[in-house]
């Protein structure tokens, strides 16, 4: 049994739709960061071939869960006769925009590619999770990386150390609506990884004043993110009240949730504290009034340098 194995969550430092291919598919850009919030998965050998989810997930049917389908495409493509036992304990928000499930679906590669060793090499992995899911192939590669085509094509990316405050607003968002909007821009200019460095991406999010920071403040910005204020109140009440307590957010994926980052995490746990106090002083009283509260959590994440799992392949 292979017991307790992350599946970490990640945001998107930017995001930009660059175009779209003839099969309906976007062309992006985006910067992956790998972050400390995870779900946890246990998964246990069974000889008799079936694949089997102890945990049931609310609105997400056994054989649609990526789980199950990752389990079920590795024993396809390998021929192998043995099965699975997988049981997740969520902690990454459904409709986040976190990949939440994509991670899930390549930790449980990850871990069925040992447990029944069937050997597959991390490209060969990666491509098998691609059909499950764009984001599947940046958390078998293990690393923080800049995606483009529809996120498959990665190329590694340093990032420097960095925490953040998540917040999840109370509405969920799905991330097909988002990408079918008529509103989407789709035309962003491409950028090269030459446009950017580290500090680039994370001087908008970390409150640092010096001149260099100040100059790169603007780099970037999430294309879905406009689409998604237009059409769902909770998470641009969420936004709102973020830029009301003084902090630039930025959304990460298709969202809904949002995101700040700092230079440490005692920046990070200090905001935290003080917008928990905040979500009190401003949302005690409405709740009385009947007025929805519009954040359903926040908490502290620090960004990963790697998967934790990312050397059970080797190559």
């Amino acid at each position: 049994m292979l017991y307790d194995l992350p599946a970490p969550a990640k945001l998107n430092l930017f995001l930009h739709v660059v175009g779209r291919r003839d099969d309906g598919y976007h062309l992006l850009q985006t910067v992956f960061r790998l972050i400390s919030l995870a779900d946890r998965i246990d998964v246990d050998l069974r000889r008799d071939g079936k694949i089997v989810r102890e945990t049931d997930m609310l609105g997400v049917p056994h054989d649609e869960d990526l789980v199950v389908r990752a389990a079920r495409a590795l024993q396809t493509h390998t021929g192998t006769k043995l099965g699975a036992q997988i049981k997740v304990k969520k902690n990454i928000p459904a409709g986040g925009g976190l990949g939440g499930g994509s991670s899930d679906a390549a930790t449980v590669l990850l871990a069925l590619n040992r447990l029944w060793e069937t050997r597959l090499s991390r490209v060969a992995l990666m491509q098998l999770g691609l059909g499950l899911g764009a984001d599947v192939p940046v958390f078998i590669s293990g690393q923080n990386a800049f995606a483009q085509g529809i996120g498959e094509q990665l190329t590694p990316v340093k990032l420097p150390e960095r925490s953040y405050v998540v917040v999840q607003p109370a509405q969920s968002v799905p991330t097909a609506a988002v990408f079918g909007a008529s509103d989407l821009t789709r035309d962003t200019d491409p950028v090269k990884m030459t446009d950017f460095s580290g500090v680039k991406l994370f001087a908008e999010f970390c409150g640092e004043t010096d001149q260099q920071s100040s100059s790169l403040q603007d780099f970037g910005r999430n294309d879905l993110q406009p689409v998604v204020m237009k059409r769902y109140p909770v998470v641009r009440q969420a936004l709102d009240w973020l830029t009301q307590a003084g902090l630039n957010a930025r959304m990460t994926g298709s969202g809904a949730c949002l995101f700040v980052g700092f230079p440490g995490v005692q920046q990070a746990a200090a905001v935290h504290q003080k917008l928990l106090a905040k979500t009190r002083t401003d949302f005690s009283s409405a709740a009385l009034a009947g007025v929805l509260n519009p954040i359903q959590s926040i908490s502290v994440c620090e960004g990963l340098s790697e998967h934790p799992m990312r050397h059970w392949i080797e190559s």
